[in-house]
């Protein structure tokens, strides 16, 4: 029964070829500025990826003798593919009671495809501008016996809802971090609790719901509870918060390197990055504006300086500027005079009263050029990203794409009455940081 089943699928996997490939491709290069920018390949066979990373000049030179010659000095970045998945359903049903129509066929999975395709590439943004870690977050840490009101009110937060889910503050809340119905793992710290089933890693805990305003999510009360985000241990306050990690699902190490794991460096004598430790040629120009707490205001001469040391460590200006919509907020109002506004008369009207008035963008103009500035809502909000998108590269396995190796997309799924389609595949992000700057510490 189940080869019957899968023949009857080769129409779907006819049409989802010719419908929906092309605009998969479209989708994951358009998904937004940087992603579309940035070099990708489909060719990432063997083990790992070796790429040869110069770091000196070769030769001596000198005057008045002939000088002796000196060898270049290289190292050898190692990328090796991460898994990088998103799995969409369709009912049989709805197969079925749309057969009649190639048209109406079309519409049934279309709207499923199209969704998996946004989950996917909503993902790689996530995975772009982050650490390689696959945290979103962290629950608030409070130490109530040193707690003023204000992390007094945070505290009170961390309590149940009417339907007994888990209402969770997060600390340094990035809110394109959390969606609801996500589903995310919860690794509560070795603090919580008085027994080590406090200690479990929660698996695949929807989250129910977000709120930005008061920084919270509220996670599922079945997989979660209050004694895996407070301190329950003799001789402790049983509200002090502590820190438990909120990773996608699955994703806990495992995803791919991302700029903020690669261009920010706070111990960058032992870190590394693609197995180069990090050091003069091998690092990015990262400037930290906070001091003793207080955050920085954005002024012009601190991207006049960010640019320069780029250009001065690598020989090149950044040609893409990105930020928070906090950061771009400000931009703007620091700008307001240099804005160009484009007016146009509406169409087809014969009074010119009406018109449509809006301004087309900020370039920050560079030694090599105008740079463009876009906000981006996976940027930490005090954060500003100087990138050169030449020196970023994402390396793919074969085939990458809708997951169609025996035969179809669609994989009816065992026991149900369903069909499951998979799209991704295996990749790396390679970053070259010396090409790249980043300014964060910046008042909201």
């Amino acid at each position: 029964m189940a080869s019957e089943f899968k023949l009857s699928l080769t129409d779907i996997n006819a049409l989802f070829k010719i419908k929906y490939e092309k605009l998969s491709e479209n989708v994951y290069n358009s998904a937004n500025v940087l992603l579309g920018r940035v070099k990708k390949s489909y060719n990432f066979t063997g083990r790992k990826l070796q790429i040869t990373v110069p770091q000196s000049f070769a030769g001596g030179v000198g005057s008045g003798s002939l000088p002796k010659a000196s060898a270049a000095k290289y190292a050898a970045a190692e990328i090796e593919a991460k898994k990088v998945y998103a799995v969409v359903d369709i009912d049989r049903e709805t197969i079925k009671a749309s057969q009649s129509s190639e048209g109406a066929f079309v519409e049934a999975t279309k709207e499923v495809v199209k969704k998996g395709v946004e989950s996917f590439m909503r993902n790689m943004s996530r995975i772009l501008f982050n650490d390689g870690s696959g945290s979103l977050g962290s629950s608030a840490i409070i130490d109530i016996s040193e707690a003023d009101a204000a992390d007094s009110a945070i505290a009170a937060l961390l309590a149940l809802d009417s339907d007994s889910n888990v209402v969770v503050p997060i600390g340094n809340m990035k809110e394109a971090n959390f969606e609801e119905r996500d589903l995310v793992d919860v690794t509560p710290s070795a603090d919580a609790g008085a027994g080590s089933s406090a200690q479990t890693v929660k698996k695949s805990v929807e989250i129910m719901s977000v709120d930005p305003d008061l920084k919270t999510i509220t996670l599922d009360g079945t997989k979660v509870s209050l004694a895996d985000f407070k301190v329950t241990a003799v001789g402790s306050t049983e509200n002090d918060l502590v820190a438990a990690q909120i990773h996608m699902q699955g994703s806990e190490g495992n995803d791919p390197d991302g700029l903020k794991g690669v261009l920010q460096q706070s111990d960058r004598e032992s870190g590394k990055s693609y197995n180069i430790s990090h050091g003069r040629r091998w690092e990015a120009t990262d400037i930290n504006k906070e001091v003793a707490g207080v955050k920085a205001a954005l002024t012009t001469d601190m991207l006049n300086e960010v640019m320069l040391k780029v250009k001065k460590k690598s020989g090149k200006s950044p040609n893409l500027i990105v930020c928070s919509y906090t950061q771009y907020e400000k931009l703007l109002n620091m700008l307001e005079s240099q804005k160009q506004f484009t007016v146009n008369t509406r169409a087809g009207l014969k009074s010119k009263s009406g018109a449509d008035i809006s301004f087309s963008g900020i370039e920050f103009m560079s030694i090599d050029g105008a740079v463009g500035i876009f906000p981006e809502r996976f940027v930490e909000d005090d954060t500003i990203y100087f990138l050169n998108d030449s020196n970023i590269h994402i390396y793919h396995r074969p085939d990458f794409g809708w997951f169609d190796d025996d035969g179809t997309v669609f994989l009816r799924k065992s026991g149900e009455d369903e069909y499951e389609a998979r799209y991704g595949g295996y990749l790396e992000i390679y970053i070259n940081p010396v090409f790249h700057g980043v300014l964060r510490g910046l008042e909201g």
